[in-house]
């Protein structure tokens, strides 16, 4: 607020010393003579600028007409101008006779000086309040502007919250359906998958609060992840690897890339008799960092999959909010290949 009062005084201060500059001015320009009645109507046109103007602010805030002014309430503002014109006008003609502040040869009624001042130095009031009406609208559509871009940014957090929200229990449920399936089977291998379980979510939970983390880290999850999933394959499930490591300091959103590594299990190899591959490549390609998750399998006739899929759609809406444009994400079958091939396009990070 003192910031605000403090502009406001510099740029009344500043406007009518310009105003007097300029009458100074254009008298030097056109030979006029400096004279100390010139000087002195000069200043008192100045004094009575500045204190007229900053009553007419008052006015304006007291009466709420500023910026946007409702439109009920423009009789009023041109009511009040009017009114203040003629009190402004009229008290110089009465400061100039007192003081007089005129050539005796010249002199003129009060009346008459009334008329003059108000209809050439009436303008000026007209001018100010422009002004003044012209910043208070720049200053609103600068707020507008600022409110949206943090609206954005909340509705931006809340859609990221709810979808992690949604990850960590689908994730969970299915780790614990694994683990379930192997009390009674194995009970020393539940043992190791409940260590897995722990150790991924401790590293989720970490990260949760995150927009973006290293792929490094997101790693590390997966494999924890696969870890877990190949005591419930053994050897049906073989895993692959192909990461630059110039590319393992790249952000990516949390748990995206172990979303896509548990559908490729889910929908690829846990339909698989024989089981399969999954693979996971990362790379730099055409001024992108390219992540791929591969697996045994197909989905030409998994539709639904590919419309109504949780992690497809989080996915597509997490990249959406994170990157608008410039990224992308695509799931397709390999040509002439047993194999469905999801394939995240990220922008770079600035090394």
């Amino acid at each position: 607020m003192r910031l605000k009062s403090s502009a406001y005084w510099w740029c009344q201060l500043g406007g009518w010393l310009f105003y007097s500059l300029t009458w100074v001015f254009f008298a030097y320009l056109f030979e006029q003579k400096y004279t100390n009645i010139f000087y002195s109507r000069l200043a008192l046109q100045v004094i009575s600028g500045l204190v007229f103007t900053h009553l007419l602010r008052d006015l304006l805030i007291r009466f709420n007409l500023r910026p946007p002014t409702q439109k009920q309430k423009w009789g009023q503002l041109a009511l009040v101008i009017i009114l203040l014109c003629i009190v402004f006008n009229f008290v110089n003609s009465i400061v100039v006779e007192w003081l007089r502040l005129y050539d005796p040869a010249k002199k003129i009624s009060v009346l008459k000086r009334f008329w003059s001042n108000l209809i050439f130095d009436s303008p000026l009031i007209f001018i100010w309040t422009c002004i003044y009406f012209i910043w208070h609208y720049v200053e609103l559509g600068r707020k507008t502007e600022v409110q949206k871009v943090k609206l954005e940014t909340l509705v931006k957090e809340l859609e990221l919250k709810t979808i992690k929200s949604h990850i960590n229990p689908h994730f969970i449920f299915n780790a614990l359906n694994s683990i379930r399936a192997l009390v009674d089977e194995n009970p020393d291998r539940a043992r190791t998958a409940i260590t897995e379980l722990s150790n991924i979510l401790r590293s989720s939970m970490q990260s949760e609060k995150l927009e973006l983390t290293p792929l490094e880290k997101e790693l590390d999850i997966v494999k924890d992840y696969l870890a877990l999933e190949y005591i419930r394959f053994e050897d049906r499930l073989q895993v692959e690897y192909d990461i630059d490591e110039d590319t393992l300091d790249q952000p990516v959103p949390p748990m995206m890339l172990q979303m896509l590594v548990e559908n490729a299990i889910k929908h690829g190899i846990g339909r698989q008799k024989e089981g399969g591959v999954v693979r996971v490549i990362s790379d730099f390609k055409d001024n992108h960092h390219e992540l791929t998750v591969q697996n045994t399998g197909h989905i030409s006739g998994d539709l639904d999959f590919l419309h109504d899929g949780f992690g497809i759609n989080s996915t597509r809406n997490r990249l959406k909010i994170l990157f608008g444009g410039r990224a992308s994400f695509e799931i397709h079958d390999l040509p002439g290949k047993d194999m469905v091939e999801a394939v995240v396009k990220l922008p770079i990070k600035d090394m």
